[in-house]
């Protein structure tokens, strides 16, 4: 990096956080890890930004010897507060936003939310899972829980059996929709309103929308004809679904909120160039608002007894683990906020064969959410961050 580089993002980055002042110490650290390799994409250097320092520097610290991204984003108002990536060869803001990742078991809360609002499901549906669920020739398998799960156990254990069986019955369901057709685009179109599956238009470059299967995509993909069980890969996030992880982050940001999100954005705004009128219109979901309560109340009992029970705390948190099945070693995914009631941090974590949800990315969105919380990590957090530092995937 040179002088001019370091120049512009002393000048420019937001030096607050809720509770602490930057010190020279930390400013020193921001400004090491900032560095961006040649090809790589890198933070915007052409005015204020809504980043916390502190937020970038635990990030960072934690992405240490890995390759993915931490993006967090104020509910409230969109501002994304946090946005760290890391690689072999350095920082690479395009991972957060440029590159589409299957969301696994994380997209689970936006099916659930999709499901409840057109009655496909109710909070008290239940399906039984015994290892798994087979169809003809293809079985896939889910980890051990008791049996049934109702919908806030079946998030809160994250089964595949539940997400699968109900979705591919949703898009199977004659009586619901004229066709399947029709049940592919009507679920398409609540997950667009999420932000989902298109581009959000946010003030950077180089932002990708990811993948949501329609009735046309699903034609020309599958020429010898589709159907729920064709795709049901789709109701446990992975298959053909492909989303950032600025995304992911959008969708906790809506569900923090019950229902809308603005779109996000890192500039702050000045006298001579305010805020556009796109960033500060609140964005309305096509959700049921009754839809949002037991899928909050899943995500909170993740973290209390669930998949998510690494980042159990003092302070309510509700979450939500991903764990990617792919031809390496599985990629670990999280996104949640907290707090629970009054949330001032919504935040998605991905890294690439990181493996479990729940050993990799829950602990570093816990540490990072702890860190603006509380404005620092406790004595016991500090021992989890050194752990989690020291862990590598290249």
């Amino acid at each position: 990096m040179n002088l001019t580089s370091l120049s512009k993002i002393t000048r420019h980055i937001s030096l607050h956080t809720p509770h602490s002042t930057l010190h020279i110490k930390t400013l020193l650290l921001i400004l090491l890890t900032a560095a961006t390799p040649a090809g790589a994409q890198g933070l915007p250097t052409d005015g204020p930004l809504t980043l916390r320092p502190l937020l970038q520097q635990t990030a960072m610290r934690l992405l240490k010897g890995k390759t993915g991204s931490v993006v967090a984003i104020r509910p409230q108002t969109g501002e994304i507060i946090c946005l760290a990536t890391n690689s072999p060869t350095g920082e690479n803001v395009s991972l957060a936003i440029g590159k589409p990742y299957e969301p696994g078991s994380t997209f689970k809360t936006a099916q659930a939310l999709t499901m409840l609002s057109e009655g496909a499901v109710s909070p008290e549906t239940t399906v039984d899972c015994h290892g798994g669920i087979t169809q003809g020739n293809i079985r896939v398998g889910c980890h051990a829980h008791r049996s049934p799960l109702n919908l806030v156990d079946a998030l809160a254990f994250s089964c595949n059996t539940w997400f699968i069986s109900t979705f591919a019955s949703m898009i199977n369901d004659d009586s619901m929709y004229d066709d399947k057709n029709e049940a592919i685009d009507t679920w398409r179109s609540y997950m667009q309103s999420m932000g989902l599956g298109r581009p959000m238009i946010i003030d950077m470059e180089g932002e990708k929308g990811g993948l949501l299967p329609g009735s046309a995509y699903l034609s020309r993909r599958y020429k010898e004809g589709w159907d729920g069980v064709t795709i049901w890969w789709a109701g446990m996030g992975q298959g053909d679904v492909t989303l950032t992880t600025l995304q992911m982050c959008n969708l906790a940001a809506t569900i923090a909120n019950r229902g809308y999100y603005y779109i996000p954005h890192i500039h702050q705004p000045t006298p001579s160039r305010p805020l556009k009128e796109r960033y500060t219109v609140r964005r309305q979901t096509k959700v049921l608002p009754e839809a949002y309560a037991p899928v909050v109340e899943g995500m909170r009992q993740s973290v209390m007894k669930g998949t998510s029970h690494t980042i159990k705390t003092t302070y309510s948190i509700c979450g939500k683990t991903g764990t990617i099945e792919n031809s390496g070693k599985d990629h670990s995914a999280f996104i949640g906020f907290a707090p629970a009631d009054a949330p001032q941090i919504a935040i998605a974590v991905y890294v690439e064969h990181g493996g479990w949800g729940s050993d990799m990315a829950a602990p570093i969105a816990g540490l990072v959410m702890e860190t603006y919380l509380k404005g620092q990590l406790s004595a016991a957090s500090e021992q989890k961050a050194k752990r989690i530092a020291a862990k590598k995937t290249f």
